[in-house]
Parts: structure tokens; sequence; C-alpha cells
């Protein structure tokens, strides 16, 4: 898809009329893209088992989940555009490699460096493939079939993240966490098989690459995300902390500036000015965000506290991914009655009274019953705002802006999933380092060392702790219970901001969306 603002279009690819290309097409993207999602959530299923076999710490089991998505969500943008210039099929091609040869290493190596790097490369990987799939389609096919072309795009990125949870589980149980990326390995090379066949080549001549808008959105992204990460168990004030914070801030600066001064920017923030897309696009961020946390959260609290198999925990998940693919339906239907503001209003409302019940009620002894109803009313209430919210952001720009739109609803929603994980994980790792200290008294230290780790390091470790054994667990389980709570208020908090924000900036009717005075001052963007 083409990010800048304007630009002749060079190169562009033919419209495809063979059928049987065009459904080979949609395979080559649909499993490039169902690679790329499966990753994304496929190790949260196994973080006691990477503790385990790293020696890893909570922490450092989350940077494993979270470096992937990170980088994903921070090049989207960068590596996009540079597809669209340098020619889509040939970075598609090499991002499939990449992430291919990733994939192979993190299944094989032995230590946690090597496992770091390699999901840094499958997220270079993915963010050459993801924006790459949606382009080969706008690109390729006719306008009357393009629509339903991207449904399937979207369908397939929904069910590519279902598949990665539930195989991945699956593995985790019957065989082990490195049989994990298998799946992406096997849909890797699938899609190159066809892909090198039938995906035609095309690129957008849009002028020079904007460099420094590529740049300072990276820094913007991971500097965030880092300090976000580690600032719960270090503090604000602490130069770790600090630098990144402050670098991230500065970047934002610089990439506002620029963006609003370059001829041809990465991304137009002028986009922004409409209600629908700055609403939009800030609920997304906010509700991927809280829900990337949750899920992360809600592993070790089914496998390590409940003692739940990869599978049963997953299972346990169902209830709000179902009552979301149900609600997501109903969400046009009330957006329609009340309009887009009320929807979302009324769907983070919901989602926000879940999360406050899952932080108020959970329970060691409760069980899968204290977080129950929070899961359902979160799933409810993430549904009913979702499908309004999209709407927002693509009735927000003209026809003609429709890949911008595009881009900005992949960013976001990957940015997010980025940030909650450090940001609510974080919060769980010092909450429960704070509250373990107290309840291991007269534990031997190099036990409550090894407990404070996280709750995966003191269940292990108390299986050879002898009479301490059961005070350690004990304890690793109230404290990851008051890490839990911890997270999850601010989560609250977050959420509750966010719906005040919604309800003042969101726009009533989709149709003053679409007709507002300052969607036709926008400078046109080249659509693929």
């Amino acid at each position: 898809m083409t990010f800048a603002s304007q630009g002749s279009a060079m190169d562009p690819a033919p419209v495809i009329d063979d059928p049987r290309r065009k459904r080979a097409i949609l395979w080559a993207v649909g499993i490039a893209l169902m690679a790329v999602v499966a990753s994304v959530s496929g190790l949260n299923v196994a973080q006691p088992q990477l503790a385990a076999s790293f020696a890893a710490s909570q922490g450092q089991v989350l940077w494993i989940i979270n470096t992937y998505t990170l980088t994903l969500a921070a090049l989207l943008l960068p590596l996009g555009a540079a597809g669209d210039r340098l020619g889509r099929k040939p970075v598609l091609i090499t991002g499939l490699t990449l992430f291919g040869v990733a994939n192979v290493a993190a299944a094989v190596t032995p230590v946690m460096g090597v496992m770091l790097a390699a999901r840094l490369l499958s997220g270079i990987g993915a963010a050459m493939i993801m924006p790459v799939t949606l382009s080969v389609i706008t690109s390729s096919f006719p306008a009357k079939e393009r629509s339903k072309a991207i449904g399937m795009w979207t369908a397939v990125a929904g069910g590519g993240g279902i598949l990665g949870m539930y195989l991945s589980a699956l593995l985790v149980d019957v065989a082990t966490w490195r049989w994990l990326f298998a799946l992406p390995v096997v849909l890797t090379v699938a899609s190159l098989l066809i892909g090198m066949r039938v995906i035609p080549n095309s690129r957008e001549a849009t002028g020079r690459f904007d460099t420094v808008g590529a740049l300072t959105s990276i820094v913007a992204a991971v500097g965030f995300t880092f300090a976000l990460h580690e600032a719960p168990s270090r503090g604000w004030s602490d130069l770790i902390v600090a630098v990144p914070l402050v670098s991230a801030v500065l970047a934002t600066v610089a990439f506002t500036v620029w963006e609003l001064r370059t001829p041809v920017p990465l991304l137009d923030i002028r986009h922004f000015r409409t209600r629908g897309l700055s609403s939009g696009t800030t609920l997304l961020l906010v509700l991927f965000g809280v829900q990337g946390g949750v899920s992360l959260v809600l592993y070790p609290f089914f496998q390590v506290v409940l003692g739940w198999s990869g599978l049963l925990a997953t299972l346990g998940l169902m209830p709000m991914a179902l009552l979301m693919m149900f609600a997501s339906g109903l969400a046009p239907r009330l957006a329609a009655r009340t309009g887009p503001r009320a929807a979302m209003v009324t769907g983070l409302g919901l989602a926000t009274i879940g999360l406050a019940l899952m932080a108020g009620s959970v329970s060691a002894e409760g069980g899968y019953l204290s977080v129950l109803p929070g899961l359902i009313a979160m799933g409810m209430g993430a549904g009913l705002a979702m499908t309004p919210s999209t709407e927002a952001i693509t009735s927000s720009l003209p026809r003609e802006q429709q890949g911008v739109a595009s881009a900005l609803n992949d960013l976001t929603r990957e940015l997010g999933a980025a940030l909650g994980i450090a940001l609510l994980g974080g919060l769980l790792v010092a909450g429960y380092r704070n509250a373990i200290s107290e309840r291991l008294s007269g534990v031997p230290d190099e036990l409550k060392a090894t407990a404070r780790e996280g709750i995966a390091n003191a269940t292990a470790v108390s299986q050879h702790a002898g009479e301490h054994a059961e005070q350690i667990l004990l304890a690793a389980q109230d404290a990851f219970i008051a890490g839990w709570r911890q997270s999850m208020w601010v989560g609250v908090a977050v959420m509750a901001v966010l719906v005040v924000f919604v309800l003042f900036r969101a726009p009533k009717t989709t149709e003053a969306a679409l007709s507002g005075d300052q969607v036709r001052s926008l400078p046109s963007a080249q659509d693929d």
C-alpha cells in the first residue's frame, strides 16, 4: 500500500483476469499473512516452558514474546513503503525467506541471546510481508472484485490468530515448545512455492523515500515500548528507562514536524484532523493493548496457578473470543441505530467493566469462575467497539485514500499489542516481585532469588525446596494475583480515560465523518 500523499505510478501490476491465477494469488498472500499473524500469539502458551528452558525470568520471557510484536509494529510503515518503491514481489519473497530462516533458528537455539535475535529477525520479515500482502491484492484485482478479496484477507488475519493459539497449545502439550515454530515455517514454504510463480510484480514511484520519517517513527515506537516495559520494575527516574522515554518523545515531536513539512510524507498526519480517524485509531490502539496484556497474564494464571494444560488454557479464552465475534456481528446494527459514537462508548464501557471484574475478583481459590464474568463482559464490549471504530477509520477518508486507512488500521492494532504487553506485563512483573519478597521469610536466599524471577521459576524451584516447597508455591500464587490486580487496575484506568476521549471525539454519525470539510481539504493520497 502507498503511504505517501502524492506521486506518480510506475510499473503498476497488470489487472489479473485469469480466475485460477487470482485464486492462487489469494492463496499465496493469505498463507503468508496467516504465518505472520499466527506467530503473534503463539508463544503466549509456552511461557512456563520458555522460563524453564532458558532459566529466564518472567521479564525476559516477556521480551521473547514482545520483541516480535514490537519489531513488526515499528517497521510496518517503513517497510510497507519500501515495498511500494522496490517492488512488492521481491520484498515479499525476501520477507518470507527471512521470516522462515528466523523461525528455524528460534526452534533450535540453545541460548537466550539467539532466541531474541531470531525473534527480532522474524519481526523484520513479518513487517515486510504483512503490508505487501494487501498491496498485492489492491494492485492486482479489478475494482469490482477487490472488496471481496480484501474481505478474505481480513478473515485470514483473524483466523490465523486463532489457528496459531490452538495449534501452539496442542504442540506444547503433546511435544515441546520448539515445535511451535513448525507452523510458520511450513506456511512460509507453501507461500514461497506458490507466490514465486503467480504473484505479479509492481511498484510505485512516489518520490524519495522518507528516511527521516522512517527512523523517527522506529525510535518512537521502540523507545515508548521499552520504557513502558522496564519502568514498573526500575522506576521512571532510572536512566535505562528515562533515556529511551525522552528519546521517544523527541522522536515523536521530530516525526510530527517533519511529516507536516516534507512533500512526500511516510504518513500524512493531517488525516488525524478528522474525528473518525483520530478516535478510531486511538480506540484500537488502547483496546488491542489491553487485550494483548490480558491474554499474556491469563496464560500463566491458567497454566501455573490453576495447573491447566496449554490446550485447556487456550479453551479458557474461548468465551471472550466467541463473544467478541458474536458482538462484532451485532455492532453494525447497533451503530446504525445509535450512531458510531454511542456504539463505541457502549462497547468500551462494557469492556472496562469486564476488566474491573477480573481485577477485583481474581483468586486462586475462585479459579476459572473468578475471571469468567470479566472475560464475558470484555469479549462483548470489545466486539461492539471494534467494528464501528474500524468503520470510523475507513469512512473518515475518501475512497482514494483507503490505502492509508488500511495501513493505520494494521499499525494501531500491532503497536497497541506491543505497548499493552509491555505495560501490563511490566506491571505484573513489578507487582509480583514486590509482593513475593515479604512472603518468603525463612526461605534460603538462593531459593528466594529464583522464586522472585517469576511464578514459573518459583513453581519449578519449589519441587526441590524440601520443607519450604509449600511456602514458596503459595507465596508465588499470592504474589502473582497481587501483580495481576495491579496491572489490571491500571488497564481499567487507561480504558476509563479512553471512554471519555471517545465520548467527546468520536463522530456522532458516519455521514458526518464522510462529508466533513476537513476531509475535503486534505491533500489526496495515492491509492494502489
